[in-house]
Order: structure tokens, then sequence, then C-alpha cells
């Protein structure tokens, strides 16, 4: 028997325990009654698929379903903290009891066997070399799995076949993979990660945080996975060097901080990329701009304006960057320069760059600047700069005035108007002695269109503005805001479109 809990617009818990599925909709036979005009009279049902996950079904409903700001289909899958919008209904799935026979715990005796097996393995093989060694995940997986197998039947010889493959799976996990969070990273609804101290793991699952129940054995365990992560990637972290960022093998971006300056012990932050980047169809299906921003934004980048990206951490930079490239004609040359790769660019001609930190005696460092200098000798047809932070800010707003059209960054803020502030002052911390008037100038020009990204208490990121650089009277800079988007009404507005160039 399923028991459902479902928080209702009026905030109250609705509890469903029995099956047949659950309707929802205006219906008076449907199990929950929703008085709301834009609610079907049977809009969703939801049931248990033949595996026992939770599903949501959208009964050919006139306004559609979305969960966590995703309108489906037919049918999705549902997990816990989700949030079906449903007409202007919201509803929260807080949790559900599978009704499927719950499993046998394994054998008491398991976790000592596993114990047991990986003190053998370190007895029979040099085990930090073996695992840090610079060689592929699966060869060292193949090796570990034939010691283990013969390991195992001596030291149990009655273990089922089912318990000997979970046993390995948490050995294979426990040493070459990433511990108690590799389910999370196997599961594509989730899309980061957080390892606060070794007994601490929150995801983000469609927009939001969730605590989880897991949590590394102790503190070496996390620290052993930290060191097989970056053995490979030629990177290192201690106490002369407590930080690090290194872009995995999956193209997945992994920040790690430890003690002395993390005081929760290790800190790991995992940031997972989809192979398959979103499209501008599911931007708008979303939710995070309409069709006609959309094609003001395709005709600004086919028409080769310079265009900033604007907004705070996580709300959707990166993602909108990617899909404005996709614009770009695929007969022009691009190169793209990022701390840590994350653009997945579609044409045929790209040049990625990577910045590249400093060795071990602190030199050999290579910047986003001089990655940008160096792009300017490479015959680019557009400059992509994954984020301006720092002193490359001039460096890229020269190239933009001197005939370097038509390029995409991105850049912390909190509204365009804010870009622009945050602009001058990353010019003149890097200690360039220019007035601002000259300073300002130089953004006007090298500048039209400023858009902006926020992330909503409920997951969802949106552009609540976009504006264009209108000159300058005096020494300010000139915004005309173009489209904005109101939270309280949930609905984008148009302050007219520009005047002086052609939309085509």
């Amino acid at each position: 028997m399923l028991k459902l809990k479902i928080i209702t617009p009026a905030q109250e818990t609705f509890e469903h325990e029995a099956f047949p599925p659950l309707l929802i909709g205006k219906a008076a036979d449907a199990g929950l009654i929703l008085a709301d005009p834009a609610v079907s009279r049977q809009h969703l049902r939801i049931s248990l698929d033949e595996k026992g996950s939770l599903t949501a079904e959208d009964l050919t409903s006139t306004n559609g379903t979305f969960v966590n700001g995703v309108r489906i289909e037919k049918m999705a899958t549902l997990h816990g903290g989700d949030e079906l919008r449903i007409g202007n209904s919201s509803l929260i799935i807080r949790a559900w009891e599978n009704p499927q026979p719950a499993p046998q715990p394994p054998s008491p005796a398991l976790p000592a066997l596993k114990d047991e097996l990986v003190r053998a393995l370190m007895t029979r093989n040099d085990f930090k070399k073996w695992i840090l060694q610079s060689r592929k995940d699966s060869e060292i997986r193949r090796e570990m799995e034939q010691q283990l197998r013969e390991m195992i039947p001596p030291l149990a010889p009655d273990l089922s076949p089912e318990l000997q493959e979970m046993l390995l799976r948490e050995i294979f996990d426990d040493l070459i993979g990433f511990g108690r969070v590799q389910k999370y990273l196997d599961d594509p609804s989730v899309s980061e990660v957080m390892i606060n101290g070794s007994n601490e793991i929150f995801i983000e699952r469609g927009g939001k945080l969730i605590p989880t129940p897991d949590s590394f054995l102790n503190e070496e365990a996390l620290y052993n996975m930290i060191d097989r992560v970056l053995a490979p990637l030629g990177k290192r972290i201690d106490e002369r060097s407590p930080m690090v960022d290194a872009r995995m093998s999956d193209g997945s971006r992994l920040n790690a901080i430890i003690p002395p300056i993390s005081l929760k012990g290790p800190v790991v932050t995992i940031r997972k990329f989809s192979t398959s980047p979103l499209t501008l169809s599911e931007l708008i299906s979303r939710g995070t701009l309409t069709q006609e921003m959309a094609d003001y934004l395709r005709s600004a980048v086919t028409s080769r304006r310079n265009l900033i990206v604007s907004g705070n951490t996580s709300s959707g930079k990166t993602t909108l960057l990617n899909v404005l490239s996709s614009f770009i004609p695929h007969d022009e040359r691009i190169v793209t320069i990022e701390d840590a790769a994350e653009l997945k660019l579609q044409q045929p001609h790209v040049i990625p760059l990577e910045t590249k930190p400093a060795n071990i005696e602190g030199i050999g460092a290579i910047s986003v600047r001089h990655l940008v200098h160096n792009a300017l000798r490479m015959r680019p047809d557009r400059i992509i700069v994954g984020e301006c932070r720092s002193e490359e800010t001039l460096d890229m707003l020269q190239a933009m005035n001197t005939g370097h059209d038509g390029a995409l960054t991105t850049c912390h803020a909190n509204s365009p108007a804010d870009a622009l502030k945050r602009l001058e002052i990353m010019i003149t911390l890097a200690g360039h002695d220019i007035p601002i008037r000259a300073i300002r100038e130089q953004i006007a020009s090298a500048i039209q269109i400023l858009v902006h990204m926020n992330r909503f208490p409920d997951g969802a990121r949106r552009i609540t503005q976009m504006a264009e650089i209108d000159g300058m009277e005096g020494d300010s800079i000139l915004l005309r805001l173009l489209y904005s988007y109101d939270p309280s009404r949930g609905s984008f507005s148009s302050s007219g479109l520009p005047s002086h160039w052609n939309l085509k």
C-alpha cells in the first residue's frame, strides 16, 4: 500500500494510502480535487510503474503538467521533494512508501567481510600506488575483481551470488569510485553533489537542495576519494595547497577544500554536466524565456552583437551561454576560454582553451588573460569567455572594440546595472590607471546587450531582465530595459524592441 504525502496549495498535507492510482483534477470523483480554473477535470494520475517507481501521468490536460518547471510530454518519474505545477496550483511531493516487499537486509557479517576483503587487498598490493596510478578505471576494476573473486569463497563459501555482487559493487565504489556518493553521480536527476565533511552529504535535484542519509566511513575514506580523483588529472591537494578545481573525465567540475582552510573537514562540491546540453525549446518550455525573447537573442547573436550574461551562482548563466552559442553559424571559427571547460559547442570549428594552475614550485600558471591575448592571434571569428572575473576584463572589452564582434561572456552580478559596475571594478582592481569615464566609454562601446539570470526558491532558472546599452549621457551609461520577469504575476513583459539596429 502506497503512503503518498502531498503539500497542497493551502499548505495542507494530503495523504493517499491506497491504490488504484490517485486521480487529481476538478472532477467530483477525483481523489484530490483542485478548485482551479486552469486544472482539467481529469488532469493527472499518480501511480506506480512495474518497477515500483512513482510516476505522474498527464491525462492530455489543457494546460499541461510541470515537474520542477519542466512540462512533461506524457509521463515522468517523481522523487521526494519534487514540485508538481498543475494549472495555477503547486503541489509538493514529500514522501511515499514503496508497496513492494522490502528487500531482505544483508547478513550482519557482511560489513566485517567487506573490511576483511579490503585489508586483504591492501596486503596483496601496494595499495596507494595501485589505486592512484595513471591507468583506466576499467583496468583497475578488472584486476581488483579478479583478486576479490579469488578471496571471497574461502572467507564466505555460503555467500549468495546476489550478495557477492552487492559486495563487489560497494568495494568498487569505495576504492575506485566515489564511495557513498557514486549513486548520486549516476543519477541523471541530480545536478550537484555537496560533501560537507565526512558526515554530511547534500544533493541538488530540480534546483533544490536535499539532504541525504549517506555519509563516509571517516575522513580518511573521504581523503582517499579526493586523491583518487585528482591523481589521474595531475593535480594534488595538501596543507601547502588546500584548494583545488578539477575537471573530471565526464566533464563534471570538482572543487575540494581541506583543513586548515576548511573548519569542517574536507569539503567537496561536484557539479555535473549533462552529456546532452539543453536546447532553446527546452528552456522555453521550462519558462526560462519566451519565444519572442528567444527570437531577439538569436538575431542578436547572428548579427554579431557583443553580449554578457549576468547572474548569481548556479543561476543558469553557463547553460544560457551554451544555448546562445548554438546560434553562431557553423562556418565560423570559435575560440572558447574557460577556467574549467564546461561549454559544449556543436559547431565543427571550435578551439577550446582552459587555464592552468601553477605547479608545485608556484610557477607556470596560465590565466584567462593569457588565453585572451593568445586567442587574438588565432584568427577567431568569435571569442567566448566562460566568465570575466579579473584582469582579463579590459582585454576582453578591447577585443570587442577592435573588430572581434559577436563575443559572448558571463559575469557574477545582481542585475544588468550591477554587471556594468562590476566590470568597472574588475578593471580598476587589476591595477589599470584609467579614468572612470574612459572605462565607461569602453564598456558602452564594446557591449550591446546584457541578459540577467536568476534562480528562484522553487529551483526554476529564468531570465529576469534583458537590457540594451543605449550609449552614454554625461558620465553615465544608459540602459534600455527590453524584457523583464514579474514574479508576482509569473509572466514576462516587453518594454519594446530596440529601434537602432535591425532584427533579422
